[in-house]
């Protein structure tokens, strides 16, 4: 193998071993597989356009072109399409699948699915990387430049992954795979200096082409390159071990909670804005399963599943407040504000959760207000939100809910509206603490809120007046592709425009229930979910929810439902002043329509991509045939054998161009003609040419260097004889022979036999003579240049030579 050859190798297995790290961005490594053999087929089209030899920019070209190729007929037909044929398969739906990867990246938390655009954006990622540690490791000679393209794919994966306990494993995949790529160049300079240090090599290893010494042994200058690179690989390993972490300040990160020093208190709960996220999971594509659970509730439309409660509101956002986190107590504390008698008819209910794997939520998912919870790892109790949160485990890792099983008792709280119509006023300390507003809120807030609640004489019914005026007679519709915003404007826009997700309506009706003195907050987590006919229940992704908790004194935390979406249950002691059935919402569906762009009829007569995935625009109407006979027009299946055709016989081109151009040179009978045939097949063969040798001279080295056997040899001898002859012959001399072509086709067939399987396939499939193609098409190009010039020269000296009218 030569040394460009093995350097190749070395630039693909370098890319390859750093592409390691991207891993732990996704919960399956099916993609690398996939990737490594693009990455092989990208790299032989470097490498055979090398040898042809093609330009630098026209190899680049050439991998660019086969990988594009190979991406397309892999991944076109996975998006949605919008037309039909050729073009619309490999570019309009090829473009969709990419940009859902786009939004796939921005929606999922890591590890993420491995969805078909993640797959897409992993495998061009690594060809896009490969390709540049290919130009300039092998194309432009200069690999440790390519280390550059090899740093910000592992900087990237590492960035997003955020370390971990295999990211020692993958810097180390990644530093031996560049350390290769430099010791393989390395190595490659030094044979093409010659030895240059270590005593003589024995015989035939100076030939080699490897700057070895005696016996095989590297010489010095290899041995230091080695020794260095160990070194250096070993103190980035052991260094950053050994050293203190540094926290705080620019490079230090923040920790969500402290360390359990052994009492009971210990850590805090960080602020968290979950809107990112929860809009995310509404506009997901793959609607999965995140919990299932089992419970013995007589109101499972009712059974939330709540995960934390934001109770701060900066004027910039909602967040949850930093609390001191305690252990989980075997029974928690009774809820804060639950009175007799609506404690006293409360039911206890119990509820079996098992969680996904790759569901690594840190906050753990149960109904509220939960008594007690079974579950293993290490938690920790906030006991005003009343969440529990997964501790510490070690450097930058946490408890999460990922894969595990646990039981939650929970009550089943049944307050009628006229407990809640009559409660008294709230504690004082919750009244101080939970109708803070910042000082920069826009007024128009409080007055809508005063406006809305005109009339009410206490504060349950002002909460169900602001219910009522989100979800049934404001106007509003709903929308997961509004912007969440943040900012004092925030719900000032969101008052105006009308539009918007449950974010935006139970922020503005917690903004709006504290500008009239209720107590409230904003809880998050999930709807009910959809029942299976086993008994379990799934919760999606797109379950995801928020909604306002309002205070009233002897009822405790009280969940009230604003939003205009379909399938979410209004509680029943919150429709004491609503209408049976809510005008401004369609039909309820079972817990999956979260992503209808419209609580009323759509103004548009066609209905959105991303709802007709979620069945949510009634009856499918039949789709329209273009056809006749159901089947693919005859305009698309031309296209497609047209495009098979070109794709197919792209790799093919220059063995169909050299047979071509053989037969027409054998068929003219001509000496000259037929030597120039003997001459390119030799050169296909790697014998190059050499125009200042004799054709005897010629005819040797072709017979030496192609290992000729006895039969093909004198074929060979005889071509030379009929040039010799040919050229210094007396005119009118006989200088053919009618065994002319078939002693180039034997000299041929004995070449091809000479050489090994691999380079046998080379010299049918990729000649080296095929350069001629780029030498003509040159040559005709300056020659249509220069008769360009002639002919604007000659035009310009006739206008010169014009005689000049109206002198004088």
């Amino acid at each position: 193998m030569s040394g460009r050859a093995k350097l190749t190798l070395f630039a693909a297995l370098a890319t390859l071993l750093t592409s390691w790290s991207l891993n732990a961005l996704v919960d399956s490594q099916a993609w690398l597989l996939q990737a490594a053999l693009l990455l092989a087929v990208q790299s032989a089209v470097g490498a055979g356009a090398r040898r042809v030899p093609l330009a630098r920019t026209l190899t680049v070209a050439a991998q660019v072109l086969m990988s594009l190729l190979l991406l397309a007929f892999l991944y076109a037909g996975k998006g949605e399409s919008h037309g039909d044929g050729p073009l619309a398969y490999l570019v309009t739906d090829f473009g969709a699948l990419f940009g859902q990867g786009v939004r796939d990246v921005g929606e999922f938390a890591i590890p993420a699915p491995l969805t078909d655009g993640i797959k897409l954006l992993l495998v061009s990622g690594v060809l896009l990387i490969g390709l540049l540690v290919d130009t300039l490791a092998v194309t432009m000679r200069t690999a440790a430049a390519a280390g550059l393209p090899l740093l910000a794919l592992y900087s990237v994966a590492s960035g997003l992954a955020g370390g971990g306990g295999a990211s020692w494993f993958a810097f180390l995949l990644a530093g031996c795979g560049y350390l290769m790529l430099l010791l393989s160049e390395g190595r490659d300079r030094l044979a093409q200096w010659g030895r240059v240090f270590g005593a003589a090599p024995r015989r035939g290893a100076a030939d080699s082409g490897l700057a070895g010494g005696a016996g095989g042994q590297a010489t010095a200058p290899v041995k230091f390159g080695r020794r260095i690179g160990a070194v250096t690989l070993g103190l980035a390993l052991a260094v950053p071990a050994v050293l203190p972490s540094l926290g705080g300040g620019l490079l230090g990160g923040t920790q969500d909670a402290a360390e359990d020093s052994g009492g009971g208190v210990g850590g805090t709960i960080s602020a968290v804005n979950p809107l990112v996220s929860l809009q995310s999971n509404l506009n997901a594509q793959d609607n999965r399963v995140v919990l299932k659970y089992r419970t013995n509730s007589p109101q499972q439309a009712d059974q939330y599943l709540r995960i934390l409660a934001l109770d701060e509101f900066n004027g910039v956002k909602w967040e949850a407040s930093g609390r001191a986190l305690v252990d989980v107590p075997e029974k928690l504390p009774e809820p804060p504000g639950l009175r007799a008698p609506v404690s006293r008819s409360a039911v206890e209910v119990t509820t079996s959760i098992s969680a996904a794997d790759y569901y690594t939520q840190r906050y753990l998912p149960m109904p509220y207000p939960a008594t007690s919870v079974e579950i293993g790892g290490k938690w920790r109790f906030e006991p005003a939100g009343r969440t529990l949160v997964g501790d510490q485990l070690g450097r930058d890792k946490f408890q999460n809910v990922q894969g595990a099983e646990y039981t939650v008792r929970s009550l089943l709280l049944k307050p009628t509206a006229q407990q809640l119509q009559s409660a008294p006023k709230p504690d004082p300390a919750v009244q101080e603490e939970y109708t803070k507003l910042p000082d920069n809120l826009p007024p128009v807030v409080a007055e809508t809120a005063r406006q809305v609640t005109q009339g009410a004489k206490d504060d349950y019914t002002r909460a169900v007046k602001l219910q009522d005026y989100f979800a049934v007679n404001g106007g509003f519709r709903y929308n997961t592709r509004t912007a969440s915003g943040t900012g004092p404007q925030a719900v000032a826009r969101f008052l105006a425009d009308k539009e918007g997700f449950c974010v935006h309506f139970a922020f503005s009706m917690a903004a709006m229930s504290r500008s009239l003195g209720i107590p409230a907050r904003v809880a998050v987590g999930f709807t009910p979910g959809e029942k299976q006919s086993d008994g379990n229940v799934n919760v999606s992704m797109r379950d995801a929810h928020a909604w306002p908790e309002l205070y009233f004194e002897g009822v405790g935390w009280t969940r009230f439902e604003p939003t205009p979406r379909s399938g979410i249950n209004i509680p029943e002691y919150s429709r004491a002043q609503t209408p049976a059935t809510q005008p401004s919402a369609p039909a309820p569906l079972p817990s999956q329509s979260v992503a209808q762009p419209s609580t009323g009829p759509s103004a548009t007569p066609e209905c959105p991509p991303n709802l007709k995935k979620l069945g949510e625009c009634g009856a499918a109407a039949p789709a329209q045939s273009t056809g006749g006979g159901g089947g693919p027009s005859v305009t698309s299946v031309l296209g497609w054998a047209a495009l098979a055709v070109a794709v197919l016989g792209l790799p093919l081109l220059p063995m169909l161009w050299r047979t071509r151009l053989r037969a027409r040179r054998l068929a003219t009978g001509e000496v000259l003609t037929a030597w120039r045939e003997l001459g390119d097949t030799a050169w296909d063969a790697g014998v190059l040419p050499d125009e200042a040798l004799s054709p005897r001279r010629a005819a040797s080295r072709i017979v030496e260097l192609g290992r000729l056997d006895e039969e093909p040899a004198a074929a060979v001898h005889r071509i030379a004889g009929a040039v010799e002859r040919a050229l210094y012959a007396p005119p009118g001399a006989e200088v053919s022979y009618p065994e002319l072509a078939d002693d180039v086709l034997l000299a041929r067939t004995g070449l091809l036999a000479s050489a090994d399987r691999l380079p046998r396939l080379r010299i049918l499939l990729l000649p080296r003579s095929a350069a001629r193609v780029a030498w003509a098409f040159s040559a005709r190009r300056s020659a249509i240049a220069a008769a360009v010039s002639t002919r604007l020269t000659t035009a310009r000296l006739r206008l010169l030579r014009l005689p000049l009218r109206g002198r004088g």
